[in-house]
């Protein structure tokens, strides 16, 4: 139980997948303009991660491993994420076109998020257990929700602020980013 702890509480703050590793950029730059857009995706990334953890890691084991292929690890874990992104697709545009409609092109990018990938590969590389690779990819997700929604908390703040010309747009928000991932430097001390 402690084992699973020190991955969860790791993979979320001390190697956040945005702020640490800069996997998954363009969705956190891109979707994080409001606070609902954003956690809608993260909820989207959450639910993607999660499961296609949990199936990645059942086909290395049971499937890729037995018959060793394990060389097709990323094309089959690109095939698991592809077809989940599909499915929460379909469930949000049934049942939440605003947040179908807000999040736009960003919602099928989910499955070429190189942090989606990222994790998968992560889970297996690291030589996770299955349940230890779904506790990352929670985890993970969870460390992407945080950052997305604190981003677009920040950028809804300073859209109303005095901004020197030189810094609107773009610029603004990498240095916000920056700083993040300064702040989320501190917890490293956590280990």
């Amino acid at each position: 139980m402690r084992e699973l702890l020190i991955i969860a509480v790791g993979a979320a703050f001390i190697n956040n997948v945005v702020l640490s590793q800069f996997l998954g950029i363009c969705a956190f730059v891109g979707v994080s303009k409001k606070t609902e857009t954003a956690a809608g995706m993260g909820a989207a990334v959450v639910f993607v991660i999660t499961i296609s953890s949990l199936v990645a890691g059942l086909i290395y084991k049971y499937i890729l491993v037995p018959l060793d292929v394990t060389y097709l690890q990323t094309i089959v874990f690109i095939l698991v994420i592809a077809a989940l992104v599909q499915f929460v697709e379909m469930i949000v545009k049934k049942y939440s076109r605003s947040l179908y409609n807000a999040l736009g092109v960003y919602l099928p990018l989910i499955t070429t998020n190189c942090a989606v990938l990222g994790v998968a590969l992560i889970n297996v590389t690291k030589s996770y257990s299955i349940l230890e690779g779904v506790v990352n990819g929670f985890a993970t997700a969870v460390g992407f929700l945080i950052s997305i929604v604190l981003m677009a908390g920040i950028r809804e703040k300073t859209e109303y602020n005095d901004i020197p010309e030189s810094f609107k747009g773009s610029p603004i928000v990498l240095l916000t980013a920056c700083l993040m991932a300064i702040a989320f430097f501190g917890f490293s001390g956590l280990k």
